[in-house]
């Protein structure tokens, strides 16, 4: 009696331990997914996301300008604190968003989207409405300050790190909403993993990749001391592509704005969406069709992208100089 009781206990036991054997399996598989959903949700948040990354860079870049060469990655450190703060605040509110007012995400969106549109207008109408002795006359100011012994350089650095932190709530406000929309469907841990996640990569990324372009130019200044003829020539040119590196930043983060920002508008307007697709479609059929497939909806895109950062800053210059202020 007692063996067939201790024979019932371990089939008993085994019949447990498959249970949990299959049930681990079963969760194991399941975390696998979640973990290949994050990981897709992420990847494309990131591609949604990258002409605000591009811009970010671009600004980041130039809001060192005129800061001390020793004093530049300190700079840099200071910022990336302060968007990590930003996106601190920013990630919470953006899930209190989703979870109970998620109507509000293609609102948001369009809001987003209208913005990066105005920037990038307003970049091309400061290029093409200031001249190039305003930047000179600025870029000469900032010299004279680092030269000058009198100058409280901490306050200085100080507003430069202030201003770059305000403009990286408003690009990580973008960057966030633009990977709330793409998560806005996923449930509440996934949304977790992914803006979390996003905020994250985005920031190492971006201050990163700042603080080596920063640097760019002491990495060619020092190559170009070396007694090596080829990193003599190597340092050149360094020191000579670091300037056009910064113009190719600006210019592919203005072209990244009205895409993504176009593209935003687009598809919060689903006629418009349908009818850009349509375009797309048809453009398949020419010659190379591929190739026109992915260029027509795209230059549709930032077609509405400009006309729409248009409107946007015409109103603004409008509102300025109805309240007295220089446009």
């Amino acid at each position: 009696m007692a063996a067939g009781s201790l024979l019932t206990l371990l089939d008993d036991i085994a019949t447990i331990l498959d249970d949990v054997a299959l049930m681990t399996k079963v969760a194991a598989r399941k975390s696998a997914a979640m973990a290949d959903d994050v990981s897709v949700m992420t990847k494309v948040a990131a591609q949604k996301t990258a002409g605000v990354l591009g811009d970010d860079l671009a600004l980041n870049a130039q809001q060192v300008t005129g800061v001390r060469a020793d004093r530049e990655l300190p700079v840099v450190w200071a910022v990336a604190k302060g968007s990590l703060v930003n996106k601190a605040i920013l990630v919470p509110l953006a899930l209190l968003i989703s979870a109970f007012a998620p109507w509000a995400v293609t609102p948001l969106l369009m809001v987003g989207g209208a913005f990066l549109c105005f920037e990038g207008c307003e970049k091309l109408a400061h290029r093409f409405l200031h001249g190039a002795h305003e930047d000179e006359a600025e870029h000469e100011s900032h010299a004279k300050a680092n030269a000058n012994p009198a100058v409280d350089m901490a306050a200085f650095e100080k507003d430069k790190v202030k201003g770059a932190v305000r403009t990286d709530f408003i690009l990580s406000a973008e960057i966030i909403a633009i990977t709330l929309g793409t998560v806005a469907g996923a449930p509440f841990a996934q949304q977790v993993a992914v803006l979390g996640g996003i905020a994250v990569i985005m920031t190492l990324g971006v201050y990163g990749l700042v603080a080596g372009i920063v640097k760019l130019d002491d990495l060619g200044l020092w190559l170009a001391g070396r007694a090596s003829a080829a990193a003599r020539a190597l340092g050149r040119g360094i020191v000579a592509a670091a300037p056009w590196l910064m113009k190719g930043l600006s210019i592919a983060g203005t072209a990244a704005m009205f895409l993504v920002g176009g593209g935003i508008l687009v598809h919060g307007v689903p006629a418009l969406h349908h009818a850009i697709e349509g375009a797309g479609a048809a453009a398949a059929r020419w010659p190379v069709g591929g190739l026109w497939e992915v260029l027509v909806p795209n230059a549709l895109n930032a077609a509405v992208g400009i006309a729409a950062g248009a409107v946007v800053l015409a109103v603004w210059m409008l509102v300025q100089r109805l309240r007295g202020k220089s446009a």
